[in-house]
């Protein structure tokens, strides 16, 4: 066998050992090594101003922190920043927030980006045909405006567990967002429950909505289970100015 052929179990362990080396960071707040994926990267902007930089492609000498509001709380109360980035910085009282807004808005584009690659599907009437539709396309995920009425929830619930059986609670449900902030990334008016399908074209949201979820900790990931438990006692009511979403966009979809 030629030498370039042969098999080199010791040059392969070296290079996976050197591909996880590059995917993690070391975190400056707990010195604890982390994925680049559960961490946040921040850089100093030339103001000296402490910038998160969210999809790590900024310029210049970054700090890795651990990507839940807690780390990032507690990195700006005190020197972390400072000795990372070995300058003088300046750190917003509102930093949390700041990176929770840049994570949600992020999170808004690749919902976008997948509305696009026909990977969401709007509507009550639809969205619940497509719970319902045993063996077909698979949901990845439920999503409900922030307003949605529990009647609504609830029904979805049901039709996700006919369709779904045993898999129906491992789909989550996502009611972080807004109407308006939904109704702006679909290209449609009165959203209130969207399901988005699994596959290529829904990844890449699901990568940044679980991002966001881990960083916020609460509120983002109800199972339909619970959803429906909690919604047995809610009387039917009107959802975003009484209007059925399926009325208000008739003629768009």
């Amino acid at each position: 066998m030629p030498r370039s052929e042969r098999h080199d179990p010791a040059g392969e362990d070296s290079r996976q050992e050197d591909s996880r080396r590059e995917d993690s960071r070391t975190c400056a707040l707990s010195r604890r090594p982390m994925a680049k994926e559960a961490m946040i990267r921040f850089v100093a902007a030339p103001d000296r101003t402490v910038v998160p930089d969210i999809r790590a492609r900024l310029p210049g000498r970054g700090v890795w922190i651990e990507a839940t509001r807690e780390a990032v709380a507690a990195a700006a109360r005190g020197k972390t920043f400072a000795r990372g980035l070995k300058a003088g910085v300046k750190v917003s009282a509102t930093l949390a927030d700041d990176v929770e807004a840049l994570l949600r808005r992020d999170a808004l584009q690749a919902l976008a980006l997948a509305n696009k690659a026909g990977a969401v599907v709007t509507g009550f009437g639809k969205v619940e045909a497509l719970a319902a539709a045993e063996g077909k396309a698979v949901i990845a995920a439920l999503i409900h405006a922030r307003e949605a009425a529990p009647d609504g929830r609830r029904k979805l619930a049901q039709a996700l567990r006919r369709g779904h059986n045993e898999r129906s609670d491992a789909v989550p449900v996502i009611d972080c967002f807004e109407g308006s902030h939904l109704d702006l990334a679909l290209g449609r008016t009165h959203v209130i429950h969207a399901a988005l399908v699994a596959g290529s074209g829904s990844d890449g949201f699901m990568t940044r909505w679980h991002r966001l979820a881990r960083y916020s900790t609460t509120g983002f990931s109800t199972p339909p289970s619970e959803a429906s438990a909690a919604a047995e006692t809610g009387s039917e009511e009107p959802e975003r100015g009484g209007k059925p979403d399926d009325e208000a966009i008739m003629g768009q979809e």
